[in-house]
């Protein structure tokens, strides 16, 4: 295939000859937003020429977390980070963190014209406020990724694994496997869509697969330790038929310290999620039995995938099936 002309540039970019010949030349006098037009027509192209230092990290991509002090949020973030190293120097993946309980500073980050983007990438709380700034910024043209959880469901793409699949499999682990019958608590963060669906999973299938055990509360733990750690605690001291534990969230250390305590901590089967150090040590010696892992190293591939393609730097168009979660037991560590 024939080396792209500047002419041919210049098309795809929508601007003159001239402009392509300043930008790659590296001559200045060009708007960054015309530099970027050109450099990303240059290479979905295959411009393979080598760009002046100038255009080094032109495009920028930002990935907006919350919670940075819980485990999946870290690896969620390395995982960009890793992947971000491997990426043309014409990229930077940008990665950030804001309070996840302060809507409106989220939504500001969001709306933020400090720097100039190329593609979003969201992992924060479903609210009004941060719906409407999500929307606004996707009007303007702005690609956006939803990952692990959706902020809007009007606009972006969204990578995640299927939820209330991954609540139907709790369901089906504790019908199956649960050693003796009785209730189920199952703990959640509702400002989450994520883990409502879960929980609807759950509930769908424990109601259409009959077992003997039933969903009797619904605790809104909040990912917070100390409120998911009361929740567990008054249902065993209130609940002596309580058989089964799912919890949709996190805060997975603060309950595996409870059932390590109490003298029926042991009787229940717990179905968490996400694989940690501390998940990894409770398969091990019995305290849980079964962890769904939702991969977030490949939801931060597949978001970057997304994006990239929006912006025209590759011709492959990522998978749009659901992230595949991985089922992980004392056996399988």
């Amino acid at each position: 295939m024939a080396r792209p002309t500047f002419g041919d540039i210049a098309r795809k970019a929508g601007v003159g000859t001239a402009t392509v010949e300043r930008v790659l030349n590296g001559r200045g006098g060009v708007r960054p937003e015309t530099m970027e037009k050109v450099v990303l027509a240059a290479r979905a192209l295959g411009y393979a020429r080598i760009l002046p230092e100038a255009h080094r990290g032109l495009m920028r991509i930002e990935v907006l977390m919350v919670r940075p002090e819980t485990t999946f949020y870290r690896r969620l973030s390395r995982a960009f980070e890793r992947i971000a190293a491997t990426l043309d120097p014409l990229i930077v993946v940008h990665r950030s963190f804001a309070p996840e309980m302060n809507p409106r500073e989220v939504a500001d980050r969001i709306l933020s014209a400090e720097m100039r983007r190329a593609g979003l990438i969201l992992a924060v709380p479903d609210h009004p406020v941060v719906r409407a700034a999500v929307e606004q910024v996707a009007g303007q043209g702005l690609p956006i990724v939803h990952v692990v959880t959706r902020a809007s469901d009007r606009v972006g793409e969204f990578v995640g694994i299927d939820n209330q699949a991954a609540g139907r499999t709790a369901g089906l682990f504790l019908s199956r496997m649960a050693p003796r019958r009785g209730s189920v608590l199952a703990i959640c963060h509702p400002i989450y869509g994520v883990h409502r669906d879960r929980i609807r999973g759950l509930s769908d299938y424990m109601q259409a697969h009959p077992s003997g055990l039933t969903l009797d509360l619904i605790g809104f733990g909040e990912d917070r330790e100390d409120l998911s750690a009361d929740i567990l605690y008054r249902a065993l001291q209130r609940m002596p038929d309580l058989a089964g534990l799912y919890n949709a969230g996190g805060a997975n250390a603060a309950l595996i310290d409870v059932l390590r305590r109490h003298p029926r901590g042991r009787e229940l089967f717990f179905v968490g999620h996400e694989l940690t150090d501390y998940t990894r040590a409770a398969l091990s010696d019995g305290i849980m039995d079964v962890v769904l892992d939702q991969a977030p190293e490949a939801q931060a591939r597949r978001a970057l995938d997304l994006i990239l393609r929006r912006a025209g730097l590759t011709q492959i168009e990522p998978d749009q099936s659901p992230i595949r979660f991985v089922t992980v037991t004392a056996e399988s560590l």
